[in-house]
C-alpha cells in the first residue's frame, strides 16, 4: 500500500538548448538536443520516490518507443508503477521544451494518453486512492479526472495536494476539497475569475473562504509564501545560479509530499521542498535534475561550508 499516491501525466520531454528564444517567423540554430523523461506527475512521482517512501505512480502512456523510456526512469527512481494504463493507438504525451542560456524555459506540451486518463479509470483504481494517506495531483490531465479523484480522496480523509499548473479555472467543488494549493503567481490569477483587479491578499482570502485549507505560493527566486486562515509564513529561496528551471515546481511539490508525509511538520516539510527545488535548477532537465536524499545532502552540505 502507497502512503503518497500520484495521479497525473507523463510525458517525453523534447529539450533543445538555445541562446534566444526565436521571434515570430524567425528559425535559429539551436543548440545540444536531449530526450528526457519528464511529465508534470511522473517529475513529482519519482521526487518524491527519491527523498520518500512508499509512493505509486498512476498515469497512462501510448504503445510506442517512449512508454518504456518513462516507466523505467520511475521504476529506477523506486515509485511503483503496477497501475499505468496502456492505451493503444495513442502517442505518450510528449513536451517541446526550449531552453535558453539564463535557464528560462519556454514548454509546449502534446497531452497523447494522458488526455485518456479518464474517471472511468480512476475507478479501476478507486482503492489506492482510499488506502494511501496523501493524493498528489497536477492538471495535465483532464479535469473531470481530477474532480473524480478529489471526490474519491474527500470522502475517504486521504489528504489532497493539488499543483494547479497548467494554469486554468477550477470549480468551488474541487477547490473545496483542497487540503494543499500549489500555485505559482500566475496561476493563483487564473483559479479565480476577475481576479485580475484584486490584491494578493483578497485572492488568497477567496481561495480560504471556498474552503481550500492551505496555500503555498511559489515565486521562483522570491522564495514561497504560507497562507491558511489565521497564519502566514515566508521562506526565502536558497541563492544558486540556475541552470534550467524546468521541473523546479514538481521538485518542491513532490518534495513537500514526501516530507510531509514522514515529517508531518508543516514548516521543516516547506523548508525541504525549498532545498530540493533549489538543487534541481542547477542541474538541466526534469527528472534527471531530480535529486536523491544522499544528493540533497550533499548539496546542502557544501554550501554550508
Amino acid at each position: 500500500m502507497a502512503k503518497i499516491l500520484i495521479i497525473g501525466s507523463m510525458n517525453m520531454d523534447l529539450v533543445v538548448e538555445t541562446e534566444r528564444y526565436p521571434e515570430e517567423g524567425e528559425t535559429i540554430i539551436g543548440g545540444k538536443f536531449e530526450q528526457i523523461p519528464g511529465g508534470k506527475g511522473a517529475n513529482q512521482a519519482l521526487a518524491a520516490a527519491k527523498l520518500g517512501d512508499e509512493i505509486e505512480f498512476i498515469g497512462a502512456c501510448g504503445d510506442d518507443s517512449f512508454a518504456p523510456k518513462l516507466k523505467s526512469s520511475l521504476k529506477a527512481g523506486g515509485a511503483v508503477i503496477d497501475n499505468i494504463f496502456e492505451i493503444k493507438g495513442v502517442s505518450t504525451g510528449v513536451a517541446v521544451i526550449t531552453v535558453d542560456k539564463k535557464g528560462n524555459n519556454r514548454i509546449i506540451v502534446s497531452p497523447g494518453a494522458n488526455y485518456q486518463l479518464g474517471p472511468d479509470k480512476i475507478e479501476k483504481v478507486k482503492n489506492k486512492i482510499i488506502e494511501a494517506e496523501i493524493v498528489l495531483l497536477q492538471l495535465e490531465i483532464p479535469v473531470a479526472t481530477i474532480e473524480k479523484i478529489v471526490e474519491i480522496a474527500s470522502e475517504n480523509n486521504t489528504q489532497i495536494i493539488l499543483d494547479p499548473a497548467p494554469a486554468q479555472k477550477l470549480s468551488d467543488r474541487i477547490l473545496a476539497k483542497v487540503d494543499y494549493l500549489l500555485p505559482n503567481e500566475g496561476e493563483l490569477d487564473l483559479l479565480l475569475d476577475e481576479s485580475e483587479s484584486k490584491s494578493r491578499l483578497e485572492k488568497i482570502e477567496e481561495l480560504l473562504g471556498i474552503g481550500v485549507k492551505n496555500i503555498i505560493v511559489t515565486e521562483g527566486d522570491k522564495g514561497i509564501n504560507y497562507y491558511s486562515k489565521g497564519k502566514n509564513m515566508h521562506l526565502d529561496t536558497l541563492p544558486v545560479k540556475a541552470v534550467d528551471t524546468t521541473a523546479a515546481g514538481d521538485v518542491f511539490a513532490g518534495a513537500f509530499a514526501a516530507s510531509l508525509m514522514a515529517e508531518n511538520r508543516l514548516k521543516e516539510a516547506l523548508e525541504f521542498a525549498v532545498q530540493a527545488a533549489a538543487y534541481s535548477v542547477t542541474k538541466r532537465g526534469a527528472q534527471s535534475s531530480i535529486p536523491d536524499k544522499k544528493e540533497l545532502s550533499q548539496f546542502l552540505a557544501e554550501r554550508s561550508k
